[in-house]
């Protein structure tokens, strides 16, 4: 009788079980209190500031007109304004004046909207501030807020429709790694909390719920947690030793400069940390999760694989996957400094003194230390995978072979054929070569190989 490859990958031993949940559930259970100490009660909250009042309105002309010329100017300016001039008439959809139309100077300088007929824009109302009876109305910017929730259906319904359920909580995991940094992590920093603290706090409860929800109680999935989790407090270690060898302050942006006018209690070098770690996050569950499962893949297509084979087996997938997300990480931290970069072409100092400069070695240092930590990720994952996907499969004393390593899973011997059966096997003609099994023939194509508990 041939054997049977329809099953399911076997359950994890009950040893190995226990391990993982004295492992995991304290940790799940001090990251909770950690959580709840850290929680921020006492958040400041924004002034009323003296905000204009904003109202929508849809573009229905456009008329333009030469500029004026500038009154007195210094000698070699020009002698116009920089334009474009003219007028919009914009339609008010709510306010005071809704229904109304309304004429606006074209929007013009540096960073203005450009307008166009039908166009959805947001106006702000000026009021006089010798006669509070006169307004008038300029465009602030486009309405965004259609284009943005059509983007956002259609995310969401590529991700269902090629994930289904596994999708939806991928979503729902989406939506509770912003609930966290909303509730949480931000509004910690912003009431004096440490901020390296409260990311790493935030970054791990992120994780238990993300990828819990996500992928499943299971082996596996525990397996990923602890090797993120690692990496995580590796990450951590890494971004302070490095901040503190390079004397980074956290001022190295002009965000973080604002930032110190309006919150001067907030510690910008923790805060930098804290953006190391949250921005680690996101790529080291991706290759923890690749790896575990990767180790269980392989487990179950050769069972007779050694720890050691198993091992080196994973970690050559863990390689390739590192040398892509390395450069995934440069390019999307370049992408972002875009206007940094282009900066630093129209500066005249030396390559040197720009490089060691507080905002570049900022970005130099993020770089490294993340990908560091993604490094280390996975030795970690692979190991601790390995452990726990061959983790009972040593056979009895009995079955053993003489002299076989621990970790290797030993193949049971066959049964005994009797001599007649095999004298008539031998002697039966042979049957004509029958085509290999289709594709569908296979047992449980989209078999998933997690781990039960």
């Amino acid at each position: 009788m041939g054997a049977d490859h329809s099953r399911a990958a076997p359950p994890t031993p009950p040893g190995v079980r226990r391990i993982l949940i004295v492992t995991v559930v304290p940790l799940f259970l001090a990251t909770l209190v950690a959580a709840l100490v850290l929680w921020p009660r006492d958040a400041p909250r924004p002034e009323a500031g003296d905000d204009l009042p904003r109202y929508h309105g849809t573009v229905t002309r456009v008329v333009t007109e030469p500029c004026p010329p500038n009154p007195a100017v210094p000698e070699g300016t020009p002698t116009t304004a920089g334009g474009p001039c003219g007028t919009v008439t914009v339609r008010v959809q709510d306010g005071p004046d809704a229904g109304q139309h309304v004429d606006t100077p074209i929007p013009a300088g540096p960073g203005a909207p450009s307008v166009s007929v039908d166009d959805d824009v947001i106006l702000v109302s000026l009021i006089d501030p010798e006669d509070p009876a006169i307004s008038t109305y300029n465009i602030a910017e486009h309405q965004r807020g259609t284009p943005l929730i059509w983007l956002g259906v259609l995310f969401a319904a590529a991700i269902v429709a090629f994930g289904r359920l596994r999708g939806l909580a991928a979503l729902a995991g989406l939506a509770a790694s912003f609930a966290i940094l909303l509730t949480f992590v931000l509004p910690g920093i912003s009431a004096g909390q440490p901020p390296l603290v409260v990311a790493i706090v935030g970054a791990a409860l992120i994780m238990f719920v993300v990828l819990y929800l996500t992928h499943g109680v299971s082996a596996q999935t525990s397996v990923a947690v602890l090797g993120t989790l690692g990496a995580l407090v590796l990450t951590g270690l890494l971004g302070l030793a490095a901040t503190n060898a390079t004397h980074l302050t956290g001022f190295g942006s002009e965000d973080a400069t604002t930032l110190s006018m309006f919150r001067g209690d907030v510690d910008l070098h923790g805060l930098l940390l804290a953006g190391i770690i949250i921005g680690s996050l996101g790529v080291l569950d991706d290759v923890t999760v690749t790896q575990a499962a990767a180790v269980t893949e392989l487990a179950h297509a050769n069972p007779n694989m050694s720890r050691r084979e198993l091992y080196r087996s994973a970690t050559r997938v863990g390689r390739a996957h590192i040398a892509s997300v390395v450069n995934t990480i440069v390019l999307a931290y370049a992408g972002a400094s875009l206007p940094l970069l282009l900066l630093l072409t129209a500066d005249s100092r030396a390559l040197g003194q720009i490089v060691t400069s507080e905002f570049l070695a900022q970005e130099i240092v993020r770089s490294v230390v993340a990908t560091l930590g993604l490094i280390a990720a996975v030795p970690l994952t692979t190991a601790l995978a390995t452990v726990v996907t061959t983790a009972g499969r040593r056979r009895a004393g009995a079955n053993a072979a003489p002299g076989a390593p621990d970790d290797v899973a030993v193949a049971l011997p066959r049964p005994a054929t009797d001599r007649a059966e095999t004298l008539q096997a031998l002697s039966t003609p042979r049957t004509r070569h029958t085509p290999p099994a289709t594709r569908s023939e296979w047992p449980e194509p989209d078999r998933s190989t997690d781990t039960p508990w």
